[in-house]
């Protein structure tokens, strides 16, 4: 089976190397709309857009099915894309709510959302978080993180610093944090050490036990090739591809 996977950027390579080490498909196209990242800072008109333009484009390898990996895009245009695409189109918000459910039998737990400034404004985890029980939810938008991983620092002062400053008004260390962008698991361990005692959500996990459960697919795929595409800059999407990736490409 071949599947596309679509990210603003370099992001989806997180989900990717999920479905890579679950050997869920023998084929992966990954395109990255690197010429126009990020999204999160868009209006919802200009991301649709964008991403029926990525439809489009990705439609011309035959895959067989769409996985968004961009919270920003799965909070604005998941259904226009199921819409335009004769294929199964999923997004990765409904799989980490469902994976932050898994990870927490309190609905008193605290809950700390990280995302794009249109994730967090579009509502989406905090809307399904309280329809499954939870209340004690904070939403931040720490916009610096995406370029951050964009430019490749995945350590370091500079990252320091910036975690250091949107963090530094959350006095209680929240119970789970979902890294509701799918840049934000490339710096996770330094999320993690400022908050050591939280569980981190990961939409590269998460969506492969949502495709488990509700798509019954399997690790069947004996390898799993794939194929790296870019608006721009391609050469800094296989960077960091050889640098998260190692050992599995």
């Amino acid at each position: 089976m071949r599947v596309g996977v679509y990210d603003s950027g370099v992001g989806g390579l997180t989900v990717t190397k999920s479905l890579i080490e679950h050997r869920l498909f023998d084929e992966i196209i990954y395109f990255g709309d690197t010429a126009r990242v990020p999204y999160g800072t868009k209006d919802s008109k200009t991301i649709i857009k964008y991403s029926l333009e990525a439809l489009d484009f990705l439609k011309s390898f035959d895959i067989d099915m769409l996985i968004v990996a961009c919270n920003t895009v799965s909070a604005y245009a998941l259904e226009e894309l199921r819409k335009n695409a004769s294929f199964d189109v999923f997004g990765v918000i409904e799989p980490g709510v469902l994976a932050t459910v898994n990870a927490l039998n309190d609905k008193n737990s605290s809950i700390l959302i990280l995302g794009t400034k249109a994730t967090i404004a579009s509502g989406q985890y905090q809307k399904l978080l309280s329809q499954k029980g939870y209340e004690n939810i904070i939403s931040l938008a720490p916009s610096l993180f995406v370029p951050i991983v964009e430019e490749g620092l995945f350590e370091g002062d500079v990252l320091k610093s910036a975690v250091k400053y949107y963090f530094k008004d959350i006095k209680q260390n929240p119970d789970a944090i979902i890294l509701g962008c799918t840049h934000f698991p490339l710096i996770a361990k330094a999320i993690g050490e400022y908050f050591p005692n939280s569980v981190l959500v990961h939409s590269g996990d998460a969506i492969v036990e949502y495709l488990r459960t509700k798509r019954r697919l399997r690790s069947n795929a004996d390898t799993t090739t794939l194929k790296l595409l870019a608006s721009d800059n391609l050469e800094r999407v296989k960077k960091t591809a050889k640098t998260w990736l190692c050992g599995l490409i």
